[in-house]
């Protein structure tokens, strides 16, 4: 299957409004006609049928504090497969190609917020770290918050275990 990895910079007009009309039939939430929903991503796996976005999965690359150690991680969002696409394996293959990507990097961790099967099935576990971050609603800073991470879910990259006792300070807003 293949996919296109695209860094951020070389997203083309067409290609963000086809990943905008994607997210958009894939989500209730309101992406305001974005390709992503709060925050610009660095790079997007895209998989295309017949020519058309079929499958997209966008990585973040972050630095946060867990209670006082900055960490390096990958963070995985704006996951979204076509629904006439489903049951195809396009997700768990873009998924695949984002954890070879994010392994090659210089995280330690790979995070994501979902409850999806598949996740958990590529060995990522749920964690309820306490965690720190500013609120964003339709792309606007918001109020900073500190509470239990919901559906936050970490995959250990280089070797190091992490600790759902620290605390999670985003150092900003969520991906």
């Amino acid at each position: 299957m293949r996919i296109d990895l695209v860094p951020e910079w070389q997203l083309g007009h067409a290609d963000e409004a086809a990943i905008a009309a994607l997210l958009a039939r894939c989500f209730s939430a309101d992406f305001g006609g974005r390709s992503f929903y709060q925050t610009r991503q660095h790079l997007r796996l895209i998989h295309r049928q017949e020519g058309l976005i079929a499958g997209h999965m966008a990585l973040q690359f972050r630095a946060m504090r867990l209670d006082d150690r900055l960490i390096t991680v990958a963070c995985l969002g704006d996951v979204a497969t076509d629904p006439a696409c489903r049951g195809l394996g396009i997700a768990a293959a873009l998924l695949r190609e984002a954890i070879a990507v994010a392994s090659a990097s210089p995280a330690e961790f790979f995070l994501l917020f979902g409850v999806a099967g598949l996740y958990g099935a590529a060995g990522f576990r749920r964690v309820q770290n306490e965690m720190l971050w500013t609120e964003m609603q339709g792309a606007r800073t918001g109020a900073t918050l500190r509470e239990p991470a919901e559906a936050l879910m970490v995959l250990p990259l280089g070797g190091s275990d992490w600790d759902e006792a620290c605390l999670l300070d985003m150092l900003g807003a969520t991906f």
